[in-house]
């Protein structure tokens, strides 16, 4: 669906893309982050047309966005960060004019418009006017807008920006609806939507793709070893140079709890070893109340990862 090749794009006071290629197959949900100014935006824009690339290639759908651009946009569902809409316009009105731009047949308007308006939650509200909506129904009506023309790759840039949380979660869901029937490239700040939604991530930092895999495998390659949590009565000192002797672990931390436990944090060359504490506790006699593997979270991950060793942004 998405194919960028070698893209580039300089402003005049800096380069915000850096000969970046990536793709994006028919029917994926793809998460894009990245730090604020590492590119994001811009590479939206230029995947929709709305900016010129200095260097590169893209194609949506097969169609070139520099030499059909006509053919792209057709294909395309843009909802940008600050969605522009028309506040003296009702619902109904503004939802034909756009229609209408985006080439949809007279005939099929009344029934396409009525069919956006069911999916995102507008069906009550199309005689009102725009500027007197809350900021989640002006969302949701940019979004129907983005839906309209029955596009095949929908491009979401901060689809929940502003939003409260009750609001953030009827946008959620719907994306997820969406997503049955639309490749979907999301761009968010809030990792948890990246989490429950997408397939696959992608991560921009300085202006470069930097990683592209699915969160689990993303996991996997940047937190090589595994932290294990366990406790247990028994007295420090000892319980550590247990541990330690077992071979393949190291024990990172170790406190005694107020009520007299013992929590040991333990860095371990596999999750598996927990298997190895267990027997252990068994054979000294420790009562155990937890051993658990920590769980990384997508912005471990992320901050790992745009960060990294020279400290990043």
């Amino acid at each position: 669906m998405i194919k960028v090749s070698g893209v580039t794009k300089k402003y005049p006071a800096r380069l915000a893309v850096d000969n970046i290629s990536f793709e994006v197959a028919r029917g994926e949900i793809v998460g894009f982050l990245g730090p604020n100014g590492a590119g994001k935006t811009t590479t939206m824009r230029l995947l929709t047309g709305y900016l010129p690339m200095n260097a590169g290639r893209i194609e949506v759908a097969g169609f070139d966005v520099e030499k059909e651009p006509h053919e792209v946009r057709r294909r395309i569902g843009y909802l940008p960060e600050n969605c522009p809409l028309y506040p003296e316009m009702r619902v109904d009105e503004y939802l034909r004019f756009r229609a209408s731009l985006k080439g949809v047949r007279p005939s099929a308007r009344k029934a396409r418009i009525a069919e956006v308006k069911e999916q995102c939650g507008l069906t009550e509200v199309g005689r009102r006017i725009i500027g007197q909506l809350s900021k989640g129904y002006r969302q949701r009506v940019g979004l129907a807008d983005s839906l309209v023309h029955e596009p095949d790759l929908l491009v979401l840039d901060e689809p929940t920006v502003g939003l409260d949380p009750f609001q953030i979660r009827q946008v959620r869901e719907l994306i997820k609806q969406l997503a049955e029937k639309h490749t979907i490239l999301l761009s968010t700040h809030i990792l948890q939507e990246v989490e429950a939604i997408c397939e696959r991530i992608l991560i921009i930092d300085n202006g470069r793709i930097v990683a592209s895999d699915t969160e689990e495998n993303l996991h996997r390659k940047l937190h090589a070893c595994s932290i294990i949590e366990m406790e247990i009565l028994a007295d420090q000192a000892a319980a550590v140079g247990k541990v330690d002797a077992l071979g393949g672990m190291n024990v990172r931390n170790a406190s005694e709890l107020a009520d007299g436990w013992l929590w040991l944090e333990i860095e371990s060359d596999s999750a598996a070893m927990r298997v190895e504490l267990y027997n252990l506790a068994v054979a000294e006699g420790w009562p155990l109340r937890e051993l658990t593997e920590q769980q990384h979270s997508l912005e471990d991950t992320f901050v790992k990862i745009t960060q990294g060793k020279e400290g990043g942004r």
